[in-house]
């Protein structure tokens, strides 16, 4: 097995800028209502916490909120009903999770056409009336700051629209329709509170890099003071359809046209501009494949691939959005299995997936003060205050190579004025998710890959859904700690180091208790 030595050297520092919390996606808002959704919600944020969420369907005609009743009263009667949004949002908030405002899709009252897209016909053409819009927008934000105060509202990100580059998601594509959604949607939302964040254009790959140029030349050229760039990252190939299922290859990250270096363009696009230098850009979406039928999803090797993403995607973007928390979600129809290759982070069931993990390993890292001491392509690492250390390791493939490793770390523990620095002893912690030892999947498969799970079964799937943890005694040798770490392919795995000082009851020998003396 091949074996990489890594030396931490602690006057060295590296780009690390973990915002894995920033913001999270979810299914329509319409299917928060339901008692499933919310479980896993709450699962999640007991877990990670994430700050905010973002998902389609606020607009849709299931959460009701635009009225037209002018054919029945004979005359033109435009009212609002948010019932429904006020049971979503007072979920979110009691949570701990605030909204990130997607203004979309299209009332159907209100739309210009018949167009729809997804199994719940979110219909995405343009309005008729672009007043009507405006008032929506302005009547809905006023009516949230009302019940939730305007100091809480302001700090809800708005985004305009989802990927209109797409024809599916935007009638015709049509750039120069969706700037006239944007500046209206834009001076709508400011003039309820020009504190509020307002951004676009949400696109997606493929025809990412004209869109944002394009919106960045018509935000200068009408001085719109854009708040910030958003845009979606996927990382796999178009995929093969078989049976209810898409089975896509995923990218490499170093692509030009797939990986980081396209989401590089988006930053030299916007600092192209001095006005706009800087402006913070989100990736209101991001996954492996872009499709909810993928059983790559559900597997290690996304957890790995992850994991990658994670340590890279703060380095030009202050927020980014893994899409989605849960597997209730319905843009192809209800699910027939509970994996089904959705986007969740959790699987129906409540059953934790691999990469939920991912999030959580990265989240540990992210603490006041932690300095990252290394970063590469298998391994981040930070120091904390206190002395300690804390990082993540995973062995990203992507495809199945057999390919195991070891990495060894060297760390130096006896910086002056760490606590703990004058400690012989340390401590080990592993929490380790892979295809042996936390792989819910391969439960799944083996019990025969039922439709539908029984209580116990679900159970049985949960107890194997969680890392594996092992703990080691290691002894400072020249002011350093050394320790090996496997790393099996499509493994992640947590570390912390943590000075220990032995405190034993009297009488009480450990060596004596194990036979190991």
């Amino acid at each position: 097995m091949d074996k990489n030595t890594i030396n931490i050297d602690l006057s060295k520092e590296y780009l690390f800028n973990n915002e894995v919390d920033s913001c999270i996606g979810t299914g329509r808002m319409g299917l928060a209502l339901q008692k499933e959704y919310q479980e896993q919600l709450k699962f999640v944020q007991e877990y990670i916490g994430f700050k905010h969420i973002r998902g389609h369907g606020l607009f849709c005609d299931d959460m009701a909120i635009y009225q037209d009743s002018s054919f029945w009263e004979k005359r033109e009667l435009i009212e609002f009903n948010f019932t429904y949004l006020d049971m979503v949002m007072d979920f979110y908030l009691s949570v701990g999770i605030r909204p990130y405002l997607e203004l979309g899709f299209m009332p159907y009252k209100l739309a210009s056409g018949e167009q729809t897209i997804f199994y719940w016909r979110g219909n995405t053409t343009p309005p008729k009336d672009y007043d009507k819009w405006k008032n929506l927008i302005q009547a809905t934000l006023n009516h949230l700051i009302d019940r939730y105060g305007r100091d809480e509202v302001i700090t809800w990100p708005v985004e305009v629209w989802n990927e209109p580059n797409l024809p599916g998601f935007w009638y015709k594509a049509d750039m120069e329709e969706y700037f006239k959604l944007f500046r209206v949607s834009f001076e709508a939302v400011k003039e309820v509170d020009e504190r509020i964040k307002v951004g676009g254009p949400a696109v997606c790959g493929g025809s990412d890099k004209p869109w944002i140029t394009a919106f960045m030349k018509f935000c200068h050229d009408n001085k719109i003071a854009v708040d910030y760039v958003s845009r979606h990252h996927y990382a796999t190939s178009q995929p093969q359809r078989d049976g209810h299922y898409g089975y896509a290859e995923l990218m490499d990250p170093e692509n030009p046209d797939d990986g980081f270096p396209d989401l590089h363009s988006t930053r030299e696009i916007i600092d192209e501009y001095e006005e706009y230098k800087g402006l913070p850009i989100h990736v209101t979406e991001f996954n492996t494949s872009y499709i909810p039928n993928c059983p790559l999803h559900d597997t290690n090797q996304n957890a790995a691939y992850i994991a990658h993403q994670l340590s890279r995607l703060g380095d030009d973007n202050v927020a980014y959005s893994y899409w989605t928390f849960g597997d209730i979600f319905e843009e192809g129809g209800v699910p027939y299995t509970p994996f089904h290759g959705g986007f969740g982070l959790v699987a129906n069931g409540c059953i934790p997936k691999p990469t939920f993990w991912t999030f959580v390993f990265f989240k540990k890292m992210k603490e006041a003060g932690a300095k990252c001491v290394f970063k590469d392509d298998t391994t981040v690492v930070v120091k904390l205050p206190d002395g300690s250390f804390k990082g993540v390791a995973w062995n990203m493939s992507l495809k199945r190579s057999g390919n195991d490793f070891v990495n060894e770390y060297h760390i130096p523990v006896s910086e002056e004025g760490n606590k703990g620095a004058g400690s012989e002893e340390y401590v080990l912690i592993t929490n380790t998710v892979d295809e042996d030892g936390c792989n819910p999947l391969k439960i799944w498969h083996d019990i025969g890959e039922p439709a539908h799970l029984t209580k116990e079964q679900t159970e049985m799937i949960k107890a194997g859904a969680f890392p594996v943890v092992a703990t080691k005694r290691l002894m400072k040798v020249n002011d350093k700690v050394a320790f090996d770490i496997e790393l099996k392919e499509n493994g992640v795995t947590y570390f912390e180091i943590r000075p220990v000082k032995a405190t034993p009851d009297r009488g009480y020998d450990y060596a004596r208790v194990m036979q190991l003396n």
